[in-house]
């Protein structure tokens, strides 16, 4: 089933507990995937990477980035029925340049405008420069693209009527050792478990407490 934004907006809560028992539709998974693939970036630069764990064998190699001091999200992702691992590149080279204008030429952005194939790439190398040589923050600007992608997967496990959970409480050392992600100029950010909530959550049956709309709204 799917809801409206405003419904979607008011049942979506941060899940503190997963039913181990029931799993996600292959339909809602794909959905999903398609969310996280189509989303929006800074100049459609994608530096992002998603590591998909539906088996137990899968989530228990996330789950050992949630040892120690983040034992709480433990099972959260162990009982969940997928987690995703959020990962950013750290460095955007020529290659990975060239595979976004070729798949933007694929899909026929430049058909009619042959000239805009030039711009597309030149807009994204100057503002990748810009943050290189000016700003001196590419690994800090490609995270924040997928925190972007990551807000979007939230509202959209809203709409699906399913449970989610963003997990900052990860040891991004770990898991880039466990999924070898430097030798992919990878770099673990957070990860998010999708699934049903449990009659132990105890957030799903809490009110939302939100500023008020005069707090942060200037209209003009």
């Amino acid at each position: 089933m799917q809801l409206s934004i405003q419904d979607a907006l008011q049942r979506r809560h941060a899940s503190k507990a997963f039913d181990a028992t029931r799993k996600l539709s292959d339909e809602v998974v794909q959905q999903i995937l398609d969310v996280l693939r189509w989303m929006p970036s800074s100049t459609n630069i994608q530096p992002w990477h998603f590591i998909v764990a539906s088996t137990d064998e899968g989530k228990a190699r996330i789950a050992r980035g949630a040892a120690g001091p983040y034992g709480y999200n433990e099972p959260k992702i162990l009982n969940a029925s997928h987690v995703v691992l959020f990962c950013s590149r750290t460095s955007v080279d020529e290659e990975h340049l060239q595979k976004i204008l070729a798949a933007e030429e694929q899909a026929g952005r430049f058909k009619d405008y042959p000239q805009a194939r030039e711009a597309a790439h030149n807009t994204r190398v100057s503002y990748h420069g810009f943050h290189k040589y000016e700003c001196k923050d590419v690994p800090h600007w490609l995270e924040k693209q997928i925190y972007l992608n990551m807000g979007g997967a939230l509202l959209a496990a809203g709409l699906l009527d399913i449970d989610a959970v963003p997990m900052e409480g990860v040891d991004q050392k770990v898991l880039s050792e466990e999924f070898d992600l430097s030798a992919q100029d990878l770099v673990a950010v957070a990860a998010v478990a999708f699934g049903y909530h449990s009659e132990d959550d105890f957030n799903a049956r809490l009110p939302k407490g939100r500023l008020a709309a005069e707090d942060i709204f200037t209209f003009v």
